[in-house]
């Protein structure tokens, strides 16, 4: 009989499996994506894998939270660091362009979720709804504290910069969205 698997190893598994779902998901898609290309990636057997996720629908919905909760993070750290709040919201854009012209950027995970699975899987567009509605509220914080009102088309910029960007192959809509919001400020 195996030996038990710590908790140490167990979170250390889980967190492989992550890593290895979320970059193929990322890289080619997530029905492109086989459960044995993700056992294959990990390292760890199906049995383990199913043991944590039931379905594959249930590891693309943990992949989407962490990322979410990595990716909004990051850009907070980013822009709190600048005093101003009328630069803080035009920083959004800048780290925007900087995550545009990163190599391997396939646009927004969860606009491409949306697309191969947002109408056929209710955990999927929850998950996706939650992240767009804290990202917006995560802007609109921002961009009220610049004296932008509403902040509407600040998301909006903001959103079609990313899809913009991932189809163009270009980080230059950030630039170009970073521009229209400076327009909006008072």
């Amino acid at each position: 009989m195996p030996a038990a698997i710590t908790e140490e190893q167990a979170r250390l598994d889980r967190d492989g499996l992550l890593d290895a779902a979320e970059l193929l998901f990322y890289e080619r898609g997530i029905r492109a994506v086989g459960m044995d290309r993700v056992r294959s990636a990990s390292g760890l057997p199906l049995t383990r894998i199913y043991r944590d996720f039931a379905t594959k629908e249930d590891l693309v919905v943990a992949v989407l939270r962490r990322r979410d909760e990595r990716w909004r993070g990051d850009l907070a750290a980013y822009v709190i660091r600048v005093g101003d709040p009328r630069r803080r919201l035009l920083a959004v854009f800048d780290w925007l362009g900087e995550w545009f012209a990163r190599p391997g950027f396939r646009g927004c995970a969860w606009i491409n979720a949306y697309g191969e699975l947002g109408s056929t899987s209710e955990p999927v567009l929850r998950e996706v709804r939650s992240h767009k509605e804290l990202f917006h509220r995560q802007l609109g914080e921002w961009a009220s504290a610049a004296g932008v009102d509403p902040v509407e088309p600040v998301c909006l910029l903001a959103e079609g910069a990313m899809v913009t960007a991932a189809i163009g192959g270009s980080p230059e809509p950030a630039r170009q969205a970073r521009a229209a919001v400076a327009a909006l400020l008072p």
